[in-house]
């Protein structure tokens, strides 16, 4: 009896006040991440070092120029952006980051959308990217904005048989004006978006959220000098159309918004340039029976781009 006793308590088994850790050890640990993220792995080292190859490859001019490389910073922002379509690189994640809603959402949206790069870094390495920014250990890389040049939105119009209509921002320098204004060229049939070099909105993740994805198939141009590209424009036969509280000629009566035309925004408040309203063939005004002094870039923009619409169809 004590033989069949020692053979018994060499039997392997389950402990008393084990405190269930055999339960908790299978009830696993959420979902496997992207091999992406996972350290190690081949894609993790290959997204790593075209993470950084895109971060220090400098940036390329082509015939319109290209933007600079930008940060969109923190989890509302990031997400927000991806949700917009805004185009990405990278998305940066913190090591060790509280995995809540907003996280999730950002890595299942990069996951669906394809080609954005997943790459882990430690927060110091946020810090430096952001410049101390609060990024909430998610950082998203947008690539250079490719400009178009001036004559390819006249050239556009003239390959598929119509007259030019475009629309110019003078001094605007919200984002989200221009990417009203490009959201506004769209729905009315406009062929693109020209802007100047300095001082003035370019096409960062504000104006490509603010344009609601239309900036993906309509295009923004930009030149070095406004006036000249302007006149430019003028050679060719286009009217240009400055928009102008004390403007000759009220929109509903200009006959030459049926017509080769571009259509000339100024900046709230400050309005035209004297030299870009000099050049401008007319200058119209909107009629505003409620009082207002003036609307913003992407309003006007639409309310004349409707009038042209109207004359064309």
């Amino acid at each position: 009896m004590a033989a069949n006793n020692r053979r018994m308590s060499g039997k392997k088994g389950a402990q008393v006040g084990s405190g269930g850790q055999r339960r908790r050890g299978l009830e696993g640990k959420g979902p496997t991440p992207p091999a992406e993220m996972r350290k190690g792995h081949k894609k993790n080292r290959v997204a790593n070092a075209k993470a950084k190859q895109a971060v220090r490859r400098p940036v390329a001019r082509g015939r319109g120029g290209k933007g600079t490389s930008e940060m969109v910073v923190g989890r509302n922002p990031v997400v927000e952006a991806l949700r917009e379509g805004v185009p990405a690189v990278t998305l940066y994640v913190q090591q060790f980051i509280d995995n809540d809603e907003r996280v999730r959402e950002a890595l299942q949206l990069v996951a669906d959308r394809g080609g954005v790069h997943l790459m882990e870094a430690p927060r110091p390495e946020l810090d430096r990217m952001t410049n101390g920014l609060n990024h909430q250990g998610l950082v998203l890389q947008v690539p250079p904005y490719e400009y178009a040049h001036p004559e390819d939105l006249a050239n556009a119009a003239y390959d598929h048989g119509e007259d030019p209509l475009i629309v110019a921002l003078d001094g605007v320098t919200d984002p989200r004006n221009l990417g009203a204004a490009v959201r506004s060229v769209s729905a009315f049939g406009g062929h693109g978006v020209l802007v100047p070099e300095r001082r003035a909105a370019g096409m960062t993740a504000g104006a490509w959220k603010s344009s609601a994805g239309t900036a993906a198939r309509t295009p923004v141009a930009r030149c070095t000098n406004l006036t000249r590209a302007l006149e430019a424009y003028k050679k060719q036969g286009i009217a240009v159309v400055g928009l102008a509280a004390d403007g000759e000629h009220e929109v509903g009566d200009l006959q030459a918004l049926g017509g080769p035309v571009v259509i000339v925004v100024g900046s709230e408040g400050k309005g035209l340039s004297r030299l870009v309203g000099e050049t401008c063939d007319f200058r119209v005004r909107i009629p505003m029976p409620g009082g207002a002094e003036s609307l913003n870039a992407g309003v006007a923009a639409g309310i004349v781009l409707y009038e042209a619409a109207r004359r064309r169809a």
